[in-house]
């Protein structure tokens, strides 16, 4: 792919980006080279709308009813305008509206990993210390409320459809559990990990435990289909991880197999998760599919904001290092995006950052281009596209503080 790179605008106008010196690189040409400037330019432009095509043919062939980004070529400028509510209600925040049917998560949680053996059950207690932001949850459970209400105009949430919050959150922290071993991470939450608390071995069996635990639960709520729709969500965390382990050489397809990882590793929990509790509160496959597609592309832009903030922000308010990404060898999208302007960044990718002085000078060029706009703007475009779908149910405070969440996503700093 040619080194330009046509890209979002705020008005979503595209043009060729200007290639920014490199740490080490000399200045600008002097103004004797003008017309040859000019001419190269030209030339890189008519290049870089044909690898753009090329690119926007490679995601929709491979991922057709997943990511589409021919769709962003027209759009109006990437603003989350969901300050205000539209039911007409007065507002409330999205994570006070929604613990009203989460007290006593943790807890509740606690119960269903009811073990015995005090060192297996203080590490499979040791994330629901409730000092987690309970996300997934809080969608969960507001999407349950959203269906309900559009579907009969019931204000309640039904106890299977509060179970799902609980697995939810359980899949999630056991993921996180096997991802620490995977990553040989010594930190998360502000805390060490299990694994550096009690060893890989123990870590990996605590993780085994609570997603049993997890699977348990779900199989009480006693539909099939739902227990179908969140055993997938399982499947998808063990591809997603097989996807990150490896890397493509092909620009075109690495950045489809950045977003594919993403949507397994991430966005697949939190779309599923919803769909299930529309399934056990409403028949209509419409909003079966409204609730999916709303927590896929919430769940996108989530994953795409933490690889931003893995470039600017602190350790401390993460609560787990920065540039962890690179150093585990990982190419995410600000490093796909600044690979266009940084070509020189390809070897770096291929060889997973792994000779000495290569995080830093990816960070470098990381910070230098405008890889952390662009997959910021590309979150932005999942979020708009969350917005326009849970927009499609009837009004509600719920529907309102799932598209005040939206917001929520692009705008958080750890």
């Amino acid at each position: 792919m040619a080194s330009s790179w046509w890209r979002w605008r705020r008005c979503c106008s595209w043009r060729p980006a200007a290639r920014s010196p490199g740490p080490g690189s000399p200045g600008r040409a002097g103004l004797s080279g003008l017309r040859a400037a000019t001419a190269a330019a030209a030339a890189a432009a008519a290049r870089a709308q044909m690898s753009y095509f090329n690119l926007v043919k490679s995601l929709t062939s491979a991922f057709p009813n997943m990511y589409s980004i021919s769709r962003f070529h027209h759009m109006t400028p990437a603003v989350c305008c969901c300050s205000k509510t539209r039911s007409g209600e007065k507002y409330t925040d999205p994570f006070n509206l929604g613990w009203r049917d989460l007290k006593g998560l943790y807890e509740d949680i606690r119960k269903e990993l009811f073990i015995s053996t005090t060192e297996l059950k203080e590490m499979c207690e040791y994330y629901f210390d409730g000092k987690g932001k309970a996300f997934r949850p809080i969608i969960v459970v507001l999407m349950a409320r959203a269906c309900n209400i559009h579907h009969n105009n019931s204000r309640n949430v039904q106890a299977s459809q509060r179970a799902i919050a609980l697995i939810a959150e359980m899949i999630h922290t056991a993921s996180l559990v096997h991802d620490d071993v995977i990553d040989d991470a010594s930190s998360r939450r502000g805390k060490h990990t299990v694994n550096k608390i009690w060893g890989e071995k123990k870590a990996v069996l605590a993780g085994d435990l609570i997603l049993s635990a997890a699977s348990i639960a779900l199989a009480r709520i006693g539909n099939t289909a739902v227990v179908s729709i969140l055993t997938q969500v399982i499947e998808d965390l063990v591809r997603g991880e097989f996807l990150q382990l490896g890397s493509k050489e092909n620009e075109n397809e690495r950045f489809a197999h950045y977003l594919e990882k993403t949507f397994k590793k991430t966005a697949s929990l939190i779309a599923n998760s919803c769909k299930a509790v529309s399934v056990l509160g409403c028949p209509d496959p419409v909003v079966h599919e409204i609730a999916y597609q709303y927590g896929k592309n919430v769940g996108l832009a989530f994953q795409l904001i933490d690889d931003v903030l893995d470039f600017t922000s602190c350790s401390d308010r993460m609560g787990k290092p920065t540039s962890a990404d690179l150093k585990l060898g990982l190419a995410t999208g600000p490093v796909l995006f600044a690979c266009q302007q940084f070509p020189e960044m390809n070897a770096m990718i291929m060889r997973r950052f792994s000779s000495p002085g290569d995080v830093d000078r990816a960070r470098q060029y990381v910070l230098q281009s405008d890889g952390v706009q662009q997959t910021t703007y590309l979150a932005q475009r999942y979020c708009r596209e969350a917005v326009r779908e849970i927009s499609k149910l009837r009004p509600s405070p719920e529907r309102d503080a799932l598209i005040q969440l939206s917001e929520i996503v692009l705008t958080r700093d750890k």
